[in-house]
This record gives structure tokens, C-alpha cells and sequence, in this order.
């Protein structure tokens, strides 16, 4: 899986440099014996946003390197291609924000109740209002029940969101400097505390296919989507 997500990131033409960054000897050698670049970071970081955050620094004061954007690309997600990236990138420099992120049309209803999948909502220009666990925007005048929320994709625009970011630098660093937010907290979802502190996240509409692994059952769907585009 990890080489998959490698090869994927590794395709992005916009990328000067891809690393690994874990707290794993395991998980760094096999990276290493396909070729990756890894940065062994510290095991108590408490998010992998912070883990990105350590990796860049630990490569600055190794390298001497410092870049304007760093991209924090999630090691559960191999069916990434590498032109998502190079998407995410362009639109964060061609734009006054902070941080980039994917975003696809939601349209199932059962994703649309899933609190493993966050639903965000958007203003005119693209931009976050707000990421949630909860089905968002709310249609009113529809009851909130499994049978009616097929009604709720009908009446609005529901967008989901994929885990991945493209952070200007400052960003990244002032996310390990500042705490936890309360939304962040009660979410437990780690893009609302530059949320919170003002920050602005352009969302960038995609129809790349993203399937991230969390359960066993997620396995057999990337496994059977990867054989069905073998065969087409």
C-alpha cells in the first residue's frame, strides 16, 4: 500500500522532493528497499499533521532546504495519482489561501450519514466554511432519517472531503505551534483548528477515485478496483 502511495506522489510533476515520514523501523525499511526517502520521526507526535510538520523541519536542518509549500499526502490512500497534487499545488500558489484540499460531489446516501466520511461546506470562491462529521448543509424542511436523506442529495450540494493537503509553509508551522481548537476537539478532525484561528482552505473539486484503508473491507474494494482497471 505505502508503495503505492509513494509511486503516486512520486508522479506529481510538481514536487521537488517526496519523504516518508513515519516512527516505524518496519515501515522505513520496507520504504527503503523500494527506493523512498524516510524520515524517522519522533513516536509521541500526536497528529500526522504534526508529523509533517517534524519531517519538514528534521529535512530542513538536515539539508538546508527550505521550500514555500509542503504537501502532506495520508499512507492509506493508494489509489492517489500524482495529477491530484499537482492540481492541489497550482490552485494554493494562484490563490490568497492557506492550505488546498480535495473535494468530490457527494451523492450517496449513506455516505452522506457516515461519520468516517467529513462532509465541508463552501462559500462562492471554493473556500471551507466549515468540515463535519455530521451531514452539512442541513435541509430544514426534510426530516433527518436514513429513508429521507436520498431526499436531502435531491433538494442540495453535499461535497465530501479527501485527506490531503498542500499547506503553505507558514501554515504548517503555526499548526504545530498553536492547541487543539474546541471544534477540532469535538470533531476530532485536525483541519478545523487553522479553521478556527482564521486560516483559509480552497477546496479543489476532483473526480479521482480515492478509497482510503481503515478496515479489511476497504481492501477488497481497492483490490477489486485496481483488477477491474487491469482488465479495462
Amino acid at each position: 500500500m505505502i508503495q503505492r502511495v509513494w509511486e503516486g506522489a512520486t508522479a506529481a510533476r510538481v514536487l521537488e522532493r517526496v519523504l516518508v515520514a513515519t516512527d516505524h523501523e518496519c515501515i522505513a525499511e520496507v520504504c527503503a528497499a523500494f527506493g523512498a526517502e524516510v524520515v524517522m520521526t519522533a513516536p509521541e507526535l500526536p497528529s500526522g499533521t504534526d508529523r509533517v510538520a517534524a519531517a519538514y523541519q528534521q529535512h530542513v536542518a538536515a539539508c538546508k532546504e527550505e521550500y514555500d509549500i509542503v504537501v502532506n499526502i495520508q499512507g492509506d490512500e493508494p489509489l492517489l495519482k500524482g495529477s491530484v497534487i499537482d492540481r492541489l499545488v497550482e490552485t494554493l500558489e494562484g490563490s490568497k489561501a492557506d492550505v488546498s484540499t480535495p473535494i468530490q460531489r457527494l451523492t450517496n446516501p449513506q455516505e452522506l450519514v457516515d461519520s468516517a466520511i467529513v462532509k465541508v461546506v463552501l462559500n462562492n470562491n471554493h473556500m471551507a466554511l466549515y468540515f463535519s462529521r455530521s451531514p452539512i448543509p442541513c435541509v430544514r424542511d426534510v426530516a433527518p432519517s436514513e429513508e429521507m436523506y436520498a431526499e436531502w442529495l435531491r433538494r442540495g450540494q453535499f461535497w465530501k472531503h479527501i485527506g490531503l493537503y498542500a499547506y503553505r509553509t507558514e501554515a504548517l508551522l503555526r499548526f504545530q505551534k498553536i492547541p487543539p481548537s474546541p471544534l477540532e476537539l469535538s470533531e476530532q478532525l485536525e483541519q478545523l483548528r487553522l479553521l478556527q484561528d482564521g486560516l483559509l482552505y480552497v477546496c479543489v473539486e476532483t473526480s479521482e477515485h480515492f478509497v482510503a484503508i481503515d478496515t479489511p473491507e476497504d481492501v477488497e474494494r481497492v483490490v477489486a478496483l485496481l483488477r477491474s482497471q487491469s482488465r479495462s
